[in-house]
């Protein structure tokens, strides 16, 4: 378990009180912002990447990308230098932190197990080739039914993932069950979701849909004896947080680590697998039984789907930027 803490923090932030108990992991392709707050492990995804590309400090590595893509053709270059910036990006992320980088597999891959299982190859090979160890890295991959076979294939290669764009209890058994390394429940997206559909404002904390769910995925995997790493993702707010203290990872954006940083109200521990607050019945789902449960969710399905499409015009939109430095 991680206890360091940043030095410009007090002992008694409440960000300080969360890394005595969680891992932090800074959801950010930002290189300042991840060498301020010093996080364990950090989180990279097209979005990320696309907003990182327009600051000063990431142009060397763009610039590095651009100029050692290869490829038969115009396409093809883009293509390799859109993996070679994903890549270019995790090893200066790694120069900053203790633990691992996350690199997202192109979404529009999501439904293809083979082509994904080829991309994370040739993912970790780049950063094999540059003398990073696969152990340092995990490949973000959808929870489709498609990404999960991917995973699992992969993890028996050593080839470890971190499983995204989970919204559902369906995903998570299936992830749990392919014996994925981490995987990445959303919170914010879930309550998105669940204030649209109920035209309420808002929840309170301990009410809040995502905050339930990612504790019952908690609870499941601590009672069944499951290894896989249970990180929150995706928050509104520093209460969600706060609700899942004690969870064994939890990524968050800049701007909720500051409000963390400058909050020095106590922190209570939430989730401990010493002491778990759910019981339910182990499940097993294959892939009829997985479309059903996800089929029977509206809201895990949509915001997959969603998810899978914002991903996916976020890469178009960075292809364009890389197309257009090519000419």
């Amino acid at each position: 378990m991680n206890t360091s803490t940043h030095p410009q923090e007090l002992s008694d932030s409440k960000l300080a009180q969360l890394r005595a108990m969680t891992v932090v992991v800074a959801d950010t392709g930002e290189f300042a912002q991840i060498e301020r707050f010093r996080p364990e492990d950090a989180t990279t995804n097209p979005s990320l990447l696309l907003k990182a590309a327009s600051q000063p400090d990431f142009a060397p590595t763009l610039q590095a990308a651009l100029q050692a893509a290869t490829g038969a053709n115009e396409a093809a270059r883009i293509s390799d230098a859109m993996d070679r910036l994903a890549v270019g990006a995790g090893l200066r992320i790694l120069d900053l932190i203790p633990g691992r980088v996350s690199t997202e597999v192109d979404a529009r891959l999501s439904f293809d197990t083979a082509a994904t299982v080829a991309k994370a190859r040739h993912l970790i090979a780049l950063y094999e080739a540059a003398g990073t160890d696969r152990s340092r890295v995990l490949i973000k991959i959808a929870s489709t039914w498609e990404g999960i076979r991917a995973a699992q294939q992969l993890e028996q290669e050593g080839i470890h993932c971190n499983l995204t764009l989970l919204f559902g209890f369906a995903q998570a058994v299936a992830c749990a069950e392919a014996g994925v390394t981490l995987i990445s429940p959303f919170v914010g997206r879930i309550l998105d979701w669940h204030k649209q559909a109920s035209g309420r404002t808002g929840y309170p904390a301990a009410e809040d849909p995502g905050v339930i769910s990612v504790t019952r995925i908690y609870n499941y995997y601590k009672q069944h004896g499951y290894e896989t790493i249970v990180m929150g993702a995706s928050f509104r707010n520093t209460g969600e947080i706060e609700q899942l203290a004690g969870c064994d990872r939890l990524t968050i954006s800049p701007q909720l680590l500051e409000a963390l940083e400058q909050d020095r109200a106590p922190l209570e521990r939430r989730l401990d697998a010493k002491a778990l607050t759910q019981q339910e019945p182990r499940i097993s789902l294959n892939e009829a039984q997985f479309r059903w449960e996800m089929n029977e969710d509206a809201m895990a399905t949509e915001k997959l789907a969603e998810g899978i499409r914002n991903f996916a015009a976020d890469a178009v939109r960075l292809e364009a930027i890389l197309q257009e430095k090519f000419r």
